[in-house]
């Protein structure tokens, strides 16, 4: 019993620390900061282009520092040590710069994990192959065992550095094993310029501060995903805006292209919708797009987005989905009700679809039009109905 209490209180303050770092989470936010896949795509481009900024930028200042130090290491170390270590800083300058020099173009998850992965192989590299050099020479003089232990305690550098960038909780653990590794490597193998204890001991360390710093980037990313969030939604709705919706639309629609999935897109027109601000007031009418976009949300998968694409209108991207499927959904739609009026009567809307494969669309822009094309037939029609594939009423 004693230790369950001890459990709990061990439990309740490693929460309450969380909460200090992170605010209050929701189980979804919390999700997207421990994996690296589970953000919106929209996070994803956004914090991909961050790293890759921040990337590039670390590594040129790096390319510019790196060789500044080789007169300090040809001064204070003994010919042919000082020779070895200013080769290998030339060896890590062009590596630096050639990663300073690429991913210009690069905006996905994919290029980003690659190049922070080279950023940080250049330094591991670089201690590996450095301890070793510095083992096999007699460091005796004071200055040399400083500028010895120095490289001795570069992984904590390295692993400091991750604090920098917005990363998940996975994405700090597997890029941190790697140093650890490497610290492991370089005592166990008798390179060590420290003794094997000290070894230990700065492992120890090493450990804490790669904690420190992957929380230091998942609060990074923590804070983008607010920002971003605020900056993307429509204040009234909770819906993306338009602007941002595009933006996303491109991005899901170019994946899809490329993966040969199904995408399909379902266009919203409320029905009736001036009459509410004519006879009620704008903020009745406010409240009856609140109530809309509340329940389109219920009935929407996490990968679906909900786009106010005007006043009344709305965009729903359903990925992965074909018109079978996008049926379903609206099916569920309909059945679950969007709303209703200020005066009680149900509001309804008129409700187009159309799907990238079965329309053969090659752009976006046409896919929207095809299912923009189907809300007007559906509002010509008599209103209160779904039209799909040759302009036909489905429900």
């Amino acid at each position: 019993m004693a230790d369950q209490h001890f459990e709990t209180r061990i439990f309740a303050a490693l929460e309450k620390v969380l909460k200090r770092i992170f605010g209050e989470l929701i189980l979804s936010q919390f999700q997207d900061l421990l994996f690296p896949g589970s953000q919106s795509p929209l996070v994803q481009r956004r914090r991909s282009l961050l790293i890759i900024s921040r990337v590039r930028m670390v590594a040129g200042v790096f390319a510019v520092l790196t060789p500044i130090w080789i007169p300090v290491d040809l001064w204070i170390f003994a010919h042919p040590l000082g020779l070895y270590i200013g080769l290998l800083r030339l060896a890590a300058t062009a590596a630096f710069a050639a990663v300073a020099l690429s991913f210009r173009n690069a905006e996905d998850i994919g290029s980003a994990h690659r190049a922070l992965g080279f950023l940080l192989s250049i330094p591991t590299v670089f201690f590996l192959v450095s301890q070793p050099i510095l083992a096999d020479f007699t460091i005796s003089t004071q200055p040399q065992q400083v500028i010895a232990a120095g490289y001795a305690f570069l992984p904590f550098v390295m692993v400091a550095g991750l604090s920098v960038f917005p990363i998940t909780a996975v994405e700090g653990i597997l890029l941190s094993v790697p140093l650890l590794i490497a610290n492991l490597v370089v005592a166990f193998l008798g390179y060590q310029v420290l003794t094997f204890a000290s070894h230990l001991g700065a492992l120890w360390l090493l450990t804490l501060l790669a904690v420190v710093a992957t929380l230091a980037g998942m609060s990074q990313l923590h804070f983008m995903m607010q920002l971003v969030s605020q900056a993307s939604h429509d204040g009234l709705t909770k819906a993306y805006t338009r602007r941002v919706g595009e933006e996303l639309l491109d991005l899901q629609f170019n994946l899809a292209a490329r993966t040969g999935s199904t995408f399909s897109l379902c266009f919203i027109d409320l029905d009736n919708f001036k009459s509410i601000n004519d006879r009620f007031g704008h903020e009745e009418g406010d409240n009856t797009l609140r109530q809309v976009s509340a329940a389109l949300r219920r009935t929407l998968r996490r990968a679906d987005l909900l786009i106010r694409w005007g006043g009344e209108e709305f965009l729903v991207v359903m990925p992965n989905t074909d018109m079978a499927g996008a049926v379903a959904a609206v099916q569920r739609m309909r059945e679950i009700g969007l709303g209703t009026r200020p005066d009680g009567s149900r509001q309804t809307a008129s409700i187009g679809l159309a799907e990238r494969q079965a329309d053969a669309c090659s752009d976006w822009t046409v896919l929207v039009e095809r299912a923009d094309h189907r809300m007007y037939t559906a509002k010509q029609g008599g209103k209160d109905r779904v039209v799909g594939l040759d302009d036909k009423v489905i429900l």
